[in-house]
């Protein structure tokens, strides 16, 4: 979704505490989540446990309701992208799930998604192992961009740099779907795109909240929405994964609102230090 000359909107440090706390409770939620999705257990199931983890901490879904979707969680499975919508599908061993949910605390969002594969590592695909650490990896790069980036732009270079780098068969980014600001809203300016493109972008500024969300498809790019007009599937059944953090820009640095530790593992190797909301 193009959002123009829309407005951004800049957050103070105590509006980016309070989604800090959104962002952890959605952390906690998501982690719970996915060690349930094993085989045998619905999408629907799992939808249930994430929405009682957010009741049981005082947040609230922003997945559910918005623009009608009926649920918590997106669950996407295999060749589905984006939005699954969860219900009776039973899990079966090796499916790559790929779950995306939200929340609200005292109005504030968060947002993050988590690939997993059903089964544990013994049935793995390879393959999708491969895609899913090469999906999360380039979310990093993109995170780890934004410490010194001048441009929202930069992000999409440096996690368009790191996929087409990578050895083996080549996997796609998908370009119709990308990431975007969060704050008292969702889905809010700008576009965060997972590509390089010459549009560079607004510049980077303190109180910027994005959420960076990188999709990769093992084959084409092009996609199909379902009849259910949510659930996006690859058009030639390739598998896909997701991965998204929700990240603040400060005066001091940059800070991961859905880790626990901001961030700090994961950007380590490649000198990002993530500073605390102080």
């Amino acid at each position: 979704m193009a959002f123009g000359q829309q407005r951004i909107e800049y957050k103070t440090i105590e509006q980016m505490r309070i989604m800090h706390r959104s962002g952890l409770i959605l952390d906690a939620a998501l982690k719970t989540t996915i060690a349930a999705a094993v085989p045998g257990i619905t999408t629907g199931e799992l939808d249930a446990i994430f929405a009682a983890e957010l009741k049981k901490a005082g947040a609230t879904s922003n997945f559910l309701g918005y623009y009608d979707f009926p649920a918590s969680i997106c669950t996407s499975v295999n060749e589905e992208v984006v939005h699954g919508i969860p219900g009776p599908r039973v899990l079966k061993t090796g499916d790559l799930l790929s779950i995306d949910g939200g929340a609200i605390v005292e109005g504030w969002h968060s947002d993050s998604a988590r690939s997993v594969i059903v089964g544990g590592p013994e049935h793995e695909d390879p393959a999708d192992r491969r895609l899913s650490d090469i999906t999360e990896e380039s979310m990093w790069r993109g995170i780890a961009a934004m410490a010194g980036a001048k441009y929202v732009g930069d992000i999409g270079d440096a996690i368009d740099d790191y996929v087409t780098s990578q050895p083996g068969p080549e996997l796609g980014i998908l370009e119709d779907y990308v990431g975007h600001g969060i704050g008292s809203a969702m889905h809010m300016p700008p576009d965060v795109l997972n590509y390089s493109s010459k549009h560079r972008g607004p510049k980077l500024k303190p109180g910027m909240c994005l959420a960076l969300e990188p999709m990769l498809v093992r084959g084409g790019l092009e996609t199909v929405t379902l009849q259910d007009d949510w659930t996006v599937v690859t058009a030639d059944k390739a598998r896909a994964a997701h991965w998204e953090h929700s990240v603040a820009v400060h005066a001091k640095g940059i800070w991961v609102l859905t880790a626990v530790d901001g961030g700090a593992e994961r950007l380590a190797p490649w000198g990002v230090t993530p500073v605390p909301l102080d």
